[in-house]
Formats: C-alpha cells, structure tokens, sequence
C-alpha cells in the first residue's frame, strides 16, 4: 500500500487515498479486503448488506442560497439546513482522517460542451470500480491537472446521527449544490453514487438548453435514433441492447440543440433471470473481468452464477463499461431522434402493449410517468406496486417537472417526432393472475415501429386511453395488441380499467394548473 501511496501522490481527501487505480489493481485490493468474491468467469460479487436498492426518503438537498429558488421542494427534494450538512461533513472528515480511500477521476456526459469533471471517493476499492465503469473515463493525459466540478464522498461505514444531523436515520445521501458536493453514507448500494451524480445533471443541464433524461438511446444504421423513457425494470437496458442497432446508452442522457448524448460510460442493468437467448449481449457481461455483480447468489465451491436465485434480493445488478457491449457507440453521441419510446410496465395489466400518441397526449403521460415499481428497487418495496414518477424519473429531478415537460413538448414539435406507449408489464390480466409480456413480441413491435412498418398501418382507439392502437404487428398475434382480449373475464378488465383511470387522474390533478386545457383532457376516460 505504502508503494501504491507514493506512485500516486494524494492530493485530495485524507493521507491514505489511492487515486485512479486501474481495474485490476482494485480487483486486488477488493480480494484482500474481503469485499466480495471473484465468479468462476472473472466478475466480481459484492453484497450490499441492509441496502439492496435506493433509499429514496434518506435524501436530501441542502437548503442555500444559490439553488433553493430553482428546487421542486417536496415529498422528492427533502431540504436540509447548511448547518446541519456542515455539521456531517465535519464529523466525517474525522472520521476518514488516516483512513485508507479510493478516488476516481471521471468524467459525466460525452458532449464537450455540456460535460461535468467529477471525483468520486469510495471506502471500497470494489466501488471505485464501479465509478470507473458507469461515469466516462478522462484520456490519460487529462488526469495530470484534473479539477473536479463536483465531488462524491462514499463512506457506507460512517453513521449520520439524526438528533444532530437532521436526517432521518443512519442513512443519508446529501446534495449540496452550492459546494457543488455530494456525500452518502449509510448505505453500501452503489446505485446511489450513480443516481445522486444524475441529479446534479438534471439540475445543471436545463441552463444549458438541455434536456436532461431519464432514458436508453440507441440508433441505426440510417441514423434513425430513438429514445426509450422508462422508471427501473421498464426495460430500457434490454430494449436499448439491440444487436441490430448501436447503443448509445442504457441509463441517462441529454438531449441539447446538436442531438442526443450519453451522460455516462457505463450501464447498471438488472440481472435477475437474465436470459442468454433474449438478453445475450447483457447476460455476457455477467460473465467478464471488470463488471461488478451486486447481491448475485452464486455456488461458494465452483464460484458459478446463480442469476434466477432471489436469495439476497430481486434487484440483483451488473455494472459493466459500455465497451463490454458489442455495438456500443464509443462516441457517445448521435443525432436527434426519430422516435420517442415511453416504456411502463404495467402491473394492472390494462394498458396496450404499444399504442401512438398525439402532442398532448405525450405531455400527459410524460408528466404522469405511470409504471410499476418492481420488488427491490426501493427499500420496502417487494412486489409491483402501482406508481406515478413524473418525467419517467422524479427521484431524480431537483426542478419542477412542468420545466422538463415543457422543453420535451418543444423539442417534439421542432424536430417532428412521434410518441409511443409500450407496455412491457403484464398481459392476460393485473400481476398474480395475468403474465408478464414476451420479450421477444415487445421487440417485434418496437422494431415495427422504428423502421416505419406502423406509419401506414391501420389503427383503433383505445377505448379508455383514446392512444392509436396497430391492429396488426408483423410477428406479434393479434390478440395480445388488445388487452381486453387477453382478459378471460372482460367484465374484471372493465373494473380494473376504471380504477386505473381514475389513478391517473387523481394523479394528474397535481400538475393541472400548469399545463394547457387539451393536455389535461389527454389522459383516460373513466
């Protein structure tokens, strides 16, 4: 350690921080320290203790001056005062005196002129890794004067206190937009350093005149990009990994006046029942030096992966370099869209499995953001649960999503692009009783879609959405584009269709006033 230290002079937090290992020198490091198990095929498994997914009400946005007016305060951006972040960070600063850290240089967002130089501290060396593969890596020679933007600071041993630190548990991950720093401690799921560094993307990017987005991308061979919005579990990864397209990338991206680009360098995809026929290209990344695999079971004797196994949680992850999928575009970037995909997955079941959308009726359902959460993503949550996430990702959005709404009404209108739902939930009936959409038919029709096969096509009217509905998609029946068709009792549809409605409009009655009348009438009929 000592000869690591001194070929590596530290210039940031605490004595003992080693800064921008490589990969396999942190692979070392995490196997000395017990930090998790190298698979039969070169991954590294790690647990996660208590936390194996977010924890969204232990976030909070410090209340300063420079920020607090543009802050979309709420039930999402819990505020805490300078005084008791100042309070934290002392104490912890202690308490990483002398300790050993791992830093990360890295870089957030592919186009030049809106990308973000960040450092990323980690008590473990496992995820510091897992920065080097989801944030962009700087060229060698722009390591030499790295200036960070922003900072992280992941300390999962340290305790907040909240009789002092005004949080709500030991947990806690802080964002400062003022220092322009982020600290998290409490917690060992990595997805929350990814998460909290969107946020402050979703922040800084609209003054750029980006739109900031919590979406897949990928493009064809024709430059024919699309969009894919959708909450975790929706499908964005899988969809976006398509072998005959390039992927831009899986997570978050921007969407500025010269086209679309990727926020990241890495993807953070579900591994739970990944399937070799349907998901090869993901499913290979399991299996490969340099991706981490979060709460994945596997065999102590022969180290073999177990991804159907559920022992530690559903939310099982792999975080791997978009250079680990095939057809990554290294680049990052492509042109504007052709086509705009929302993803749900539907728990209820109602909803068609792809239908096309007018102008208003995309604001709605972009400001709705209707899905289910899947078991594991959140703390608490451990079955499909019904929910509304504006924009398709309000954990994530510091503004107001009426500001977001807006600049993507505007970027479809300039650039002409059409909508469409898909429903990759369930199908035959809500979950327990219906099954989950093939992956295979999904694929089919968004494949029909984006190369055009739909532009002539005939369609009907949703009866409780009033979406264009395809009643024919080459390679998928016919009978699974008509949910009420899929029901054994149309009666039971009818039922669940009126309450989900009114979900939606319940909902939507929170953002009415800050949208036109024909947005408002966009949504279902009851």
């Amino acid at each position: 350690m000592t000869a690591l230290t001194k070929r590596r002079p530290s210039r940031t937090i605490g004595d003992g921080t080693l800064v921008n290992l490589s990969t396999a020198e942190l692979y070392e490091y995490a196997a000395r320290s017990g930090e998790g198990i190298i698979s039969a095929h070169g991954s590294l498994v790690v647990r996660t203790g208590e936390h194996t997914g977010r924890s969204p009400k232990d976030k909070f946005v410090v209340s300063e001056p420079s920020s607090e007016d543009k802050i979309w305060w709420g039930q999402i951006n819990h505020p805490i005062s300078e005084e008791h972040y100042d309070r934290l960070r002392f104490r912890l600063m202690e308490y990483v005196a002398g300790r050993q850290l791992y830093a990360q240089d890295c870089y957030i967002g592919a186009h030049p002129d809106h990308r973000r130089s960040l450092r990323v501290y980690t008590e473990t060396a496992w995820a510091s890794i897992f920065a080097r593969n989801l944030f962009r890596r700087p060229p060698q020679a722009d390591l030499a004067g790295f200036e960070p933007n922003f900072t992280i600071i992941d300390v999962p041993s340290f305790k907040a206190d909240p009789a002092t630190d005004g949080t709500r548990s030991g947990t806690a991950i802080l964002v400062n937009l003022g220092r322009m720093e982020i600290i998290i401690v409490g917690t060992e799921y990595a997805g929350e350093i990814k998460k909290s560094a969107f946020t402050v993307m979703n922040y800084l990017m609209p003054d750029e005149g980006v739109l900031p987005m919590h979406s897949s991308v990928n493009v064809g061979r024709d430059a024919d990009s699309v969009v894919f919005f959708g909450l975790s579990g929706t499908g964005k990864t899988t969809l976006s990994a398509d072998p005959e397209r390039s992927l831009i990338g899986d997570d978050e991206h921007g969407w500025g006046p010269d086209g679309l680009f990727n926020f990241e360098g890495g993807c953070y995809a579900k591994t739970i029942r990944l399937s070799p026929m349907y998901e090869p290209d993901i499913f290979a990344t399991t299996r490969r030096f340099g991706t981490i695999l979060e709460n994945v079971d596997l065999d102590m004797t022969t180290r073999e992966l177990d991804l159907d196994s559920e022992r530690f949680t559903e939310n099982t992850r792999g975080a791997y370099p978009l250079e680990f999928i095939g057809n990554a575009d290294p680049t990052g970037m492509t042109v504007h869209p052709r086509n705009v995909v929302f993803l749900t997955a539907d728990a209820f079941g109602i909803i068609p499995p792809i239908s096309r959308l007018s102008r208003d009726q995309a604001q709605y359902h972009f400001i709705s953001g209707y899905t289910a959460k899947l078991a594991g993503t959140e703390i608490g949550v451990t079955q499909p649960k019904a929910t509304f996430s504006a924009c398709f990702g309000a954990p994530f959005l510091p503004r107001h999503p009426g500001e977001y709404a807006r600049m993507l009404a505007d970027r479809l209108e300039e650039h002409d692009v059409p909508v469409w739902l898909v429903n990759t939930g369930w199908t035959g009936g809500p979950y327990g009783t219906g099954e989950r959409m093939r992956i295979d038919d999904t694929r089919n029709m968004v494949r029909a879609a984006l190369q055009g096969k739909l532009d002539d096509a005939e369609f009907e009217v949703d009866p409780v959405f009033g979406t264009e509905v395809p009643r024919e998609v080459p390679g998928v029946p016919s009978e699974v584009l008509r949910p009420r068709d899929t029901w054994p009792d149309p009666e039971a549809y009818d039922a669940k269709a009126r309450e989900l409605a009114g979900m939606f409009r319940e909902n939507f009655s929170a953002y009415a006033d800050g949208v036109a009348k024909a947005v408002r009438g966009a949504g279902p009929k009851v």
